[in-house]
């Protein structure tokens, strides 16, 4: 026998408008009352209208997705994958943003309850997990895109960003320069930290006695112009300037352009992700490739392939890996004339 929202009222010792309320993400719910309600809903399996049921029935013939942000390339290209695997299947999309706001996080996933089949979530930062937690509903089909938590065995689709990061390093180091820099991400992203852990013991490895140089940044333009503009006042130079994420390293190079510095030939230039907009700048960017599009379009395929209930199975998480794309904005230190590339 299904579980009914009269069940979880009396469970909770609520009404039953009390405990739509709470799964409907309404504010008029006290914050006590509302964890209660969604403990006890997870803890019954309870859904509204069934939505849980296998993705074969396609009961709302609606998928949710979830993410942090909805500006950028980025995320234009990751909803192009999603959209085209939806319209390749006849499906409609519900889609909802944060804004990066772990409580706007809770409050998009409580309104996705019972009006869609599956999920997917992005959610990148670091310490979320017990936001989640309270938020997914356990029968729920969900897939977790660029996560860095197992959250309660659900299926992950990812970036490789650490093995990523390595690869840039490679190519930088292999090319003769020593004194690199690196604009970090958000502290608390799960895969501005990868970037970063990767820089940091590529630099270990190679370069034991090499300084560390990490500027912050966001993920966004101006926290590359930013950066760029504290390395051209610290008067000292690096051979190149690795960026977390291409927007940053777009700021960068315009903040270098600004100044007048030549780049590749006084500061060799990367990025991360290779946004359509990177091929198109002056000089070309090199950067790691992410086939964005792809991961949004395997992470539906994983979770169209999902079947619901607790003894479903779930697909083992998959890693994409980034290539490496070598263009104009970097170039051998060899090359520099008067340059010692010991």
């Amino acid at each position: 026998m299904s579980v009914t929202i009269k069940d979880v009222a009396l469970r909770a010792n609520v009404s039953v408008a009390t405990v739509s309320r709470a799964l409907n993400g309404h504010q008029n719910v006290a914050e006590e009352v509302r964890k209660r309600v969604l403990n006890v809903a997870n803890q019954m399996r309870y859904s509204p209208h069934h939505a849980a049921r296998s993705l074969s029935s396609r009961r709302t013939q609606t998928i949710g997705v979830v993410l942090p942000d909805l500006y950028g390339e980025f995320f234009s290209e990751l909803m192009r994958g999603i959209d085209q695997v939806a319209r390749e299947r006849g499906l409609h999309l519900l889609v909802s943003s944060y804004h990066g706001h772990p409580e706007e996080q809770g409050a998009a996933l409580r309104t996705m309850r019972g009006r869609v089949d599956g999920l997917l979530l992005m959610s990148p930062f670091v310490g979320n997990l017990d936001i989640l937690r309270d938020n997914l509903v356990p029968t729920m089909p969900t897939v977790l895109m660029n996560t860095g938590l197992a959250a309660d065995g659900h299926a992950c689709v990812g970036v490789d960003n650490y093995g990523g990061a390595r690869s840039m390093m490679r190519h930088l180091l292999g090319a003769g320069h020593r004194r690199i820099a690196f604009i970090a991400g958000p502290e608390d992203n799960f895969d501005a930290r990868e970037r970063l852990r990767g820089y940091t013991e590529a630099m270990a490895d190679a370069l034991p006695g090499e300084a560390i140089r990490v500027l912050p940044g966001d993920f966004d333009e101006a926290s590359g112009h930013r950066a760029g503009q504290s390395l051209l006042a610290g008067g000292n130079l690096p051979d190149a300037v690795f960026a977390a994420n291409d927007m940053m390293a777009l700021g960068c190079l315009f903040a270098l352009n600004q100044a007048g510095i030549r780049v590749p030939d006084q500061v060799a230039l990367a990025g991360f992700d290779d946004i359509p907009l990177s091929r198109y700048v002056h000089p070309a960017l090199t950067t790691m490739r992410v086939d964005i599009a792809e991961l949004g379009a395997s992470s539906l395929r994983a979770l169209l392939e999902m079947e619901a209930g607790p003894d479903a199975a779930t697909p083992e998480a998959g890693l994409l890996e980034p290539r490496l794309v070598a263009r104009s904005s970097s170039v051998s230190a060899t090359s520099r004339p008067g340059l010692d590339s010991s």
